[in-house]
């Protein structure tokens, strides 16, 4: 008489997160999950892809040969991309651009959370200043171009001040916006506890107001690396708003739409690193709607 081995399935599984047991005969369904995602992947990049298909078989089928001239199929203009890789160029506008963009943003982040704070919290000083950053919010960066090459001259210092400018107010108004919608309650108990105005800052408005700040500095890295582009096709030597302008200027189209995709590109992975360090400074949000669940 042979005795039969029988494993039992442990009832104590729980899940991810350990907190709550599985059922006796419940499996997780890691496949049904991997195809759901792969589902909304594929229809979230659904129309990316369908216009890269276009853009791939367009001009060759549709379009007759005067138009196939200025608009190249995908795979000439990836071509063009990879050969400016290759010697070196696209590496060097791009890094030109990168440079003054960065500069610009971070002296307008800079001052405009710092002026931001200042203004949502002293109302007489808001009564002062908003008149003038009203007149000057709704005059458009590149009306002021022609004035910032006149003062500072075609060079560095006058890209650089013009994407400044550009990124100052999207961040300066929602910083004032944000540090205004922080719940009172709030602040009176840390009023309460005994904190100071810069501890206040620290603990209570910054961190309330940080997701509105973000929104601000999301726009207004998109604004300057448009506003950058445009600059550059006026007066530079080097940068990708050049690319763009010699290449069309050259008759050079596959790689005047290199130099345009490079741009969307750089859009795309600023927005997405911006919107990561959000995410790592909104950490405490996450955390208490996780503890109040």
């Amino acid at each position: 008489m042979t005795a039969t081995l029988v494993r039992e399935r442990p009832t104590n599984v729980t899940d991810a997160a350990g907190t709550r047991p599985l059922p006796p005969g419940d499996v997780r369904p890691t496949s049904a999950a991997l195809l759901t995602f792969t589902r909304r992947a594929l229809w979230k990049s659904g129309a990316i892809g369908l216009f890269l298909l276009l853009w791939e078989f367009g001009p060759i089928y549709l379009a007759d040969e005067t138009t196939r001239v200025f608009m190249p199929p995908l795979h000439e203009v990836l071509a063009a991309g990879a050969s400016l890789l290759a010697n070196g160029q696209l590496q060097e506008h791009l890094a030109a651009s990168l440079t003054r963009s960065i500069t610009g943003f971070t002296v307008a982040v800079a001052s405009a959370i710092s002026l931001g704070l200042l203004v949502a919290w002293y109302r007489a000083l808001d009564s002062f200043l908003t008149p003038l950053l009203e007149l000057f919010r709704n005059t458009a960066a590149l009306a002021l171009l022609p004035v910032f090459i006149l003062l500072l001259g075609i060079g560095e210092l006058s890209k650089i001040s013009i994407v400044a400018f550009a990124a100052f107010f999207p961040v300066l108004l929602n910083t004032i916006a944000g540090v205004r919608t922080v719940d009172p309650l709030l602040i009176r108990a840390a009023r309460s506890l005994g904190l100071s105005n810069f501890r206040l800052f620290q603990k209570v408005i910054l961190p309330s107001a940080v997701p509105t700040i973000f929104t601000g500095i999301r726009m207004a890295g998109t604004s300057s690396i448009l506003v950058l582009i445009a600059a550059e096709m006026v007066g530079a030597k080097a940068g990708l708003g050049y690319l763009i302008v010699n290449a069309q200027s050259s008759f050079l189209i596959p790689d005047m739409y290199a130099g345009i995709l490079t741009v969307s590109l750089l859009g795309l992975t600023v927005n997405f690193l911006l919107v990561g360090l959000e995410q790592h400074f909104s950490r405490w949000r996450t955390a208490v709607g996780a503890q109040s669940l």
